[in-house]
């Protein structure tokens, strides 16, 4: 894993997020988001256009508009290094790397100049988003970045179309600048959230609970052996309350845990992948969803 700094170079990043407009909501997004390219983004099963169907709908029953949401900034080779091999991100150099962690071959054929500037600096810029949308929790208590979540990256391996590991890039960002003490990450994606859980896997400061389908893709045992990790294991076709119920008891379950864990010293803030309210009975430096 890559070494951790005394100094953030990734704070750049939300420097001046506490001058943003009152006006702002503290959702990240950038039409740039979106990924097309000479159409084999359709040869993936995942929507690449999903983050800008979220913004227009709503955008579409007025509860957004371009003007109220913040918009990132590309994030830097030299940001990335911080929660990143150097040589993982030089392997993101040859297209033929990139094609596997994308899941779709072609890629592969295409120069990887093409590569880099019609996808993977849409990953970068959604990266950079949710260090952002981190950030904008502890201002605001609450944030939403439209896109992101790539959790089946750690910081020397990508996969399932996860380039950049970006939720574990937001979290080291934010206890190098000493602006948290812990993390509860609550990962209710269909899959393992196997990228994180390696990044964190000796470590105290950061807690996990992960449903997911046991049954699929990514089957990685040896992110289960992460330290502070809840994991709820469901199999294909469980009904919805049955689904439900496991995850209301198992947050129940993991929330009583972090709180007697963490002595209840701080107040909560919140930071959401798509959508969610603030947690005021969670004593977290910050809870991500």
């Amino acid at each position: 894993m890559a070494a951790e700094c005394s100094k953030s170079k990734c704070a750049i990043l939300f420097a001046k997020i506490k001058e943003s407009n009152n006006d702002v909501w503290p959702i990240v997004y950038s039409p740039n988001y979106n990924i097309t390219f000479f159409g084999m983004e359709k040869l993936h099963p995942f929507d690449s256009t999903k983050w800008g169907n979220v913004f227009q709908y709503l955008q579409d029953s007025n509860m957004i508009s371009k003007d109220t949401v913040v918009c990132p900034t590309e994030i830097s080779k030299e940001q990335l290094l911080e929660f990143h091999t150097e040589r993982y991100i030089s392997s993101l150099n040859w297209s033929s790397k990139v094609a596997v962690i994308t899941e779709v071959p072609p890629v592969a054929c295409l120069p990887n100049f093409v590569v880099q500037r019609r996808l993977l600096s849409k990953l970068r810029l959604q990266t950079s988003g949710t260090i952002i949308a981190a950030r904008l929790a502890l201002l605001r208590q609450w944030s939403i970045n439209l896109g992101g979540g790539f959790h089946h990256c750690s910081s020397d391996k990508g996969g399932g179309f996860c380039a950049y590991a970006d939720i574990s890039g937001a979290l080291k960002t934010l206890k190098t600048e000493g602006l948290i003490n812990s993390a509860l990450i609550i990962d209710l994606d269909a899959h393992q959230g196997n990228g994180h859980q390696k990044d964190f896997k000796d470590t105290d400061w950061v807690h996990t609970l992960d449903v997911y389908n046991g049954s699929i893709y990514p089957g990685d045992y040896k992110a289960k052996e992460m330290r502070n990790l809840l994991a709820i294991e469901l199999r294909s076709f469980t009904a919805d309350e049955k689904y439900l119920d496991k995850v209301s008891k198992a947050s129940s379950d993991e929330t009583r845990w972090f709180l007697d864990w963490q002595g209840r010293e701080r107040y909560p803030y919140s930071w959401y992948s798509v959508v969610g309210i603030n947690l005021k009975q969670l004593k977290s430096s910050l809870t991500l969803f």
